[in-house]
């Protein structure tokens, strides 16, 4: 009889029905009482299977039955108690059941241990290392690694270090699985050459070890080494898992190695099953080099693989798309997602951002808001900059106000250099300066930021000014401020004060001039007349110069009549055959202004022959809540037939009050008819 409700308990626990299971148990109990050691299996059974529904007042019974029959201390029961209150977040009843159990088995100490961990109590965790050690319970090779994995979350250097200690006097010093954990949590502490030693002088290594110390080294940024081991874990044929592949992908990422990030999951292609992860790294390093043949190709294995379900899959897709100016597939993408996120949001208002879509950047952020989701700060911080480059100011102040009413945007400094950046690049220094007088906190963007707006507008003293309030306040420039503030002083014609900025950046600011250093100091020369310094800062400096250098020395030449030089400058920029229109023109107004004609009908047989033209102008219109723009010989307006005679009466009137072309901005019939529409050259 006893045999069969045995096996009927063990067929209800199979199939699930516990209440079944429990009849069949308190039967059974009727007939086991003379020996009540025939129960153990079946309460450990049935205990399992309320780990499985997570049964908190089935389990409850039970223990209370395994109390009643003496088996609180069974080293079975025990185990599956603990299991059983880990599993119902009852980790408190756990450690009493571990500490009544009085065994000196490590194994239920283990269990609650890694509880505690798993549910992120690393101060418990190590609170019961510690009681099991008053036990007089020995750690072995599995409580080591849990305990240290508790002290590197908590960055608590101390415990860990006495408890490596406890490891190198155990008989247990050599294990690996120890040894990893060794190396990670000092790792986790920041502590890279212990971690690295540790690591070298291990007899053996496992992938984990490789994987750890390659973590150790990308969580503290330190990429080199990090490649440099990964070369060497290839070298010696150790098998690699996907997280350690895009651990190094995103650290080619992170070090704007995008053709290597791209290149490693070619590689990991061929051996091994990509996850979302790894596509949304090659999604991201595609958008970075505007590679949209290989990001439709990474969109085709999402789909083949249903990666394309994962939310972060479909925002590096948008992201990736709009990046590549493919703003109708970044929309559909959109579009066809039905549960939309904050960041699929800012992704895709990003996007057209990016390529300056204003009113499609307006309309989405008022559809977002319709929509009941609440703007961040990057929303925020990535709508501005677009105000500002398209001269938006309504648009820009609207934000502002709207930043103003949000309370918890006040501590988020990005926000608020956006804001006076947008300011300043509109020409409104003044709104700017007021935004960057009420803030209490400021950074080197915040001062770059401003010293780039007065710079603009030709207040070289105050930007200078602001340079110098940065040191006051500990704030160290970087070589973005550098710029910003030689820029002030070439629009100034501060020339002194520019050059002996640069001449500090080194010796004072720590700053290796770059390429673009050396472009403001030719501007500088090149604006105050110094052509030959202009020339100099070219020529002598430790890079190659770009097509925008020469074209900057040209048009300085073309205003200061050094014909001469600029012919040679032009040579120049002739030599690296640019693909901008922008550069011929300069060229040949250079020579119209020299009255060079048979030189300037040259440049413009080169333009045609190698079938360039100059892009037509642009102009935008802001009226009322209404942007418009518009192109040179765009009938493309409703009210084209409106316009077109509205500005033809308009030039008529320019020129009544003695405003003319300038010849020498123009070389061509088609020119004249450019300025005709845009009318900003008189």
């Amino acid at each position: 009889m006893v045999a069969e409700l045995i096996a009927s308990l063990k067929h209800f626990v199979t199939q699930g029905h516990l209440p079944n299971a429990f009849n069949v148990f308190f039967h059974l109990q009727h007939h086991a009482a003379i020996s009540s050691y025939v129960l153990l299996h079946p309460i450990s059974s049935l205990l399992l299977a309320c780990i499985n529904v997570k049964s908190l007042p089935l389990g409850k019974q039970l223990h209370a039955q395994i109390i009643s029959l003496g088996f609180h201390q069974h080293p079975i029961l025990v185990a599956r108690l603990v299991s059983f209150y880990s599993n119902v977040d009852f980790i408190t009843d756990a450690r009493v059941v571990v500490e009544k159990s009085n065994t000196l088995d490590p194994l239920h100490w283990n269990m609650l241990i890694s509880a505690y961990v798993r549910n992120s109590l690393f101060v418990e965790a190590i609170s019961a290392y510690k009681k099991m050690l008053s036990k007089q319970v020995r750690p072995d090779d599995f409580t080591y690694p849990t305990v240290l994995k508790a002290c590197g979350e908590l960055l608590d250097c101390h415990t860990g270090m006495e408890i490596h200690k406890s490891v190198e006097a155990s008989s247990i010093g050599s294990s690996l699985v120890v040894h990893n954990a060794l190396v990670s949590m000092y790792g986790r502490f920041g502590e890279l050459e212990v971690a690295r030693h540790l690591f070298d002088n291990m007899p053996v290594r496992d992938a984990v070890s490789w994987n750890t110390i390659i973590s150790c080294y990308a969580s503290r940024g330190m990429w080199e080494e990090a490649f440099q081991l990964f070369g060497r874990m290839q070298e010696e044929g150790i098998e690699m898992n996907i997280i350690i592949w895009n651990t190094i992908a995103g650290g080619c990422l992170h070090s704007a190695n995008f053709k290597g990030a791209l290149q490693l999951l070619s590689q990991m292609r061929s051996s091994i099953h990509l996850d979302n992860v790894a596509l949304v790294i090659g999604l991201n390093a595609c958008s970075h080099i505007e590679a949209l043949k290989l990001g439709k190709e990474i969109h085709g294995h999402a789909v083949r693989t249903c990666l394309d379900r994962f939310e972060n899959i479909k925002n590096a897709l948008i992201t990736m798309y709009s990046r590549c100016k493919d703003l109708k597939h970044a929309y559909m993408v959109f579009h066809r997602m039905e549960e939309k996120g904050l960041i699929t949001w800012n992704s895709m208002l990003s996007g057209y951002a990016h390529l300056d879509q204003s009113e499609e950047v307006s309309f989405l952020f008022r559809e977002m808001l319709h929509k009941g989701v609440e703007p961040n700060f990057v929303t925020i911080a990535s709508v501005l900059p677009l105000c500002a480059r398209v001269a938006n100011l309504q648009h820009g102040k609207e934000f502002h106000c709207y930043i103003i009413k949000r309370e918890e945007f006040k501590n988020y400094l990005l926000l608020w250099n956006s804001l006076i950046d947008m300011y300043a690049r509109s020409g409104k220094v003044v709104e700017a300066r007021r935004v960057f007088d009420s803030l209490s906190t400021r950074d080197e963007v915040t001062y770059t930021t401003m010293i780039l707006g007065y710079g603009m507008k030709g207040d070289g003293e105050i930007a200078l000014q602001l340079f110098e309030d940065m040191s006051k306040f500990n704030i160290k420039p970087d070589h973005v401020t550098m710029v910003a503030v030689l820029t002030a002083c070439s629009h100034s014609g501060l020339i002194a004060q520019g050059q002996l900025l640069f001449r500090k950046m080194i010796n004072v600011y720590g700053i290796t001039p770059r390429i673009e250093h050396y472009a403001c100091m030719a501007d500088l020369f090149g604006r105050a007349g110094l052509l030959n310094k202009a020339k100099e800062a070219i020529t002598g400096m430790p890079y190659k110069p770009t097509p925008a250098m020469w074209a900057t020395l040209i048009g300085a030449c073309r205003i200061h009549g050094n014909t001469l030089m600029g012919e040679w400058a032009a040579g120049k920029l002739l030599e690296m055959k640019p693909d901008h229109s922008g550069y011929y023109v300069l060229i040949a107004n250079m020579y119209a202004a020299a009255g060079c004609w048979s030189k300037l009908a040259q440049v413009r047989t080169s333009m045609r022959d190698s079938g360039m033209r100059k892009s037509p102008g642009c102009s935008w219109v802001d009226v009322g809540n209404e942007f418009s723009s518009f192109l040179v010989g765009d009938t493309s307006n409703s009210h084209a037939l409106e316009i077109y005679p509205l500005m033809d009466g308009l030039n008529e009137v320019m020129k009544d009050a003695g405003y003319v072309h300038s010849e020498e901005l123009v070389s061509s019939e088609e020119d004249f008819e450019e300025l005709s529409i845009v009318g900003n050259v008189y």
